[in-house]
């Protein structure tokens, strides 16, 4: 039987950011503090997203009869994240030189006052390309499981199931607790999950209280652009992807529908990882496919912070009256192919990575980072939204193309998910 609407977790959470826009527009001063409300249900969430992703993979390696099958796997991922997050750059690159949303607007680089982004320009310059590959392997186990950082669990987790794998018999007892355990994490993701419009109201009512609607209105223009930059993507690009691959973007849009809405109240698609997996899995895509796919896609396959960082990069440009040749353009193209894939998908990462890649070249002053300062927190919803998107396209098509996919499994899931919505 289904649940009444009010009970429904995606209307609790429309009326929750509904609330929370009012309060942040009504009353700033209450509204912005209400952060803690969304920091802790994001910090809820990610207490359980190293174990969950450590017991997903080791599970899901284990358990594989031909561990050729990973590497497999894992190279069809990384060329579709290459490919996929090359075009979202391209795309980005090629609407700001279409618009010229920058030009004209002759802003001095040196007297931009860049004490509000000294922070992020500090962190960027020691975010280079080989230190990003180097923290992949931890100090330590434990350390990487203290910092949560996603990338350096993925590589304990993988070499931890391989060794199981080969462990082979002697290995079950091991195997079936971390399986037991998997079980009991999901189910802590559940019972968070109850409190997602709580988060969802603290995070919009701080973001609309301290930053405002006025704010973003000079560099409105640029936030229309990106955002219809993200929309043109994933419904041309994303949804040709998914028709050639057997299946309606939008179903797939319905089927996540709750996972988009909790991004949309957060703007973190980190938020919604550990439930994202277990419909991945629930769709029909084998749960080794789910695990390597989309926890390295959380990191590698960033498209809407791919599109941001081109346009950005090629507004700050503009507007501080920097031109940029073809060759200048491909040269930054190369850097950002690069940096994006250190992007996380938590609010604020991708401003990072951004006064990464103006540090690491001389082509843009990093300077004209306070332009763009003011509405990142706006842009960082556009972000986590096309890069969740991204992600669950991608992990479909990968295990298309390896055949680890349940097409039945999945068209019965889009269609159970329709008639519950019809029946809501």
């Amino acid at each position: 039987m289904n649940k009444p609407f009010y009970r429904q977790l995606y209307f609790q959470i429309l009326v929750a950011i509904a609330a929370g826009f009012l309060l942040g527009y009504c009353l700033p001063d209450t509204g912005a503090a209400m952060k803690p409300l969304g920091d802790a249900f994001i910090k809820l969430i990610k207490m359980v997203i190293t174990p969950i992703i450590f017991c997903t993979v080791v599970v899901g390696i284990a358990g594989m009869k031909d561990l050729k099958e990973v590497g497999k796997t894992g190279g069809l991922a990384l060329l579709n994240f290459e490919v996929v997050t090359t075009a979202s750059l391209i795309l980005g690159m090629v609407m700001m030189n279409l618009l010229q949303l920058g030009a004209g607007m002759h802003i001095d680089p040196g007297k931009i006052d860049t004490h509000s982004v000294a922070a992020y320009a500090v962190k960027g310059k020691s975010e280079s390309i080989i230190g990003f590959l180097l923290n992949i392997v931890p100090d330590s186990v434990v350390d990487a499981f203290a910092k949560g950082d996603i990338l350096q669990v993925l590589l304990f987790s993988m070499l931890f199931g391989f060794a199981l794998n080969r462990c082979a018999e002697k290995g079950t007892v091991v195997l079936d607790f971390i399986e037991k355990t998997e079980q009991v994490l999901f189910a802590i993701v559940n019972l968070i999950m109850k409190i997602a419009p709580i988060g969802a109201f603290g995070a919009i009512a701080y973001t609309v209280g301290k930053y405002g609607l006025v704010a973003m209105l000079p560099l409105g223009k640029l936030m229309a652009a990106f955002y219809l930059t993200c929309l043109a993507f994933v419904v041309v690009v994303l949804g040709v992807m998914a028709r050639l691959h057997g299946f309606c973007l939008t179903k797939l849009l319905r089927y996540i529908h709750e996972e988009l809405l909790i991004v949309l109240g957060t703007s973190s698609s980190d938020a919604v990882l550990p439930s994202v997996m277990a419909k991945m899995e629930k769709l029909g895509i084998r749960k080794s496919v789910v695990a390597l796919v989309l926890p390295t896609g959380f990191s590698f396959n960033m498209i809407g912070t791919s599109i941001y960082l081109a346009m950005a990069s090629v507004f700050i440009a503009q507007a501080t009256d920097t031109p940029l040749s073809v060759f200048q353009q491909l040269t930054l193209l190369g850097v950002l192919m690069l940096t994006s894939k250190g992007a996380r998908g938590v609010t604020g990462s991708g401003f990072i990575v951004l006064a990464a890649t103006l540090s690491a070249i001389d082509l843009v002053p990093a300077a004209g980072l306070a332009l763009v300062f003011g509405i990142d927190r706006f842009m960082s919803l556009g972000r986590a939204l096309t890069n969740l998107v991204g992600n669950a396209v991608a992990a479909i098509v990968i295990a298309k193309w390896s055949g680890d996919l349940d097409a039945q499994q999945m068209l019965r899931c889009f269609d159970a998910s329709e008639t519950s919505r019809q029946g809501a």
